[in-house]
């Protein structure tokens, strides 16, 4: 079963305003029914999938995924992004300038990245003497 324009319509209403109501009435249903529609709308499988479908390729489109993250940092530790400073042109005059991102953001840059693959991990060496010796007194009470 597919969507009809109509429910398609109101889906996308109310993933914007987040109201039954006024997604309805924008969709093209009476304003008379428009709440008992527009609950009613919600309830159906098909337009539930689709909302949660559509609100889920929403949360893909504003979040930064793992490997973005990483190809970004990537770029910044290999000199590839600029940043934009002000610069003045003479007499109080400023315009914006696109630079090099500075040594220390590098240096950032390249420092997280090696966070996230391990390269800057403490390794300490620690002896132990002795033995290890293991107490099973799960269930020892006495039951009277």
């Amino acid at each position: 079963m597919k969507l009809t324009e109509k429910q398609r319509r109101f889906a996308d209403e109310y993933i914007r305003l987040g109201e039954i109501t006024q997604a309805a009435i924008n969709a093209g249903y009476s304003s008379k029914t428009a709440h008992s529609m527009g609950s009613e709308n919600l309830k159906k499988p098909i337009i539930k999938s689709y909302i949660d479908k559509r609100l889920n390729d929403l949360r893909k489109e504003s979040i930064a995924e793992q490997d973005e993250v990483l190809q970004y940092l990537t770029s910044v530790m290999r000199g590839e992004e600029t940043e934009q400073t002000l610069r003045g042109v003479g007499e109080g005059a400023q315009t914006i300038s696109d630079i090099e991102v500075d040594a220390a953001k590098r240096i950032k840059a390249a420092e997280l990245l090696g966070k996230r693959y391990g390269i800057w991990t403490d390794k300490q060496e620690i002896d132990v003497n002795g033995a290890v010796t293991f107490v099973d007194d799960i269930g020892d009470e006495d039951e009277t």
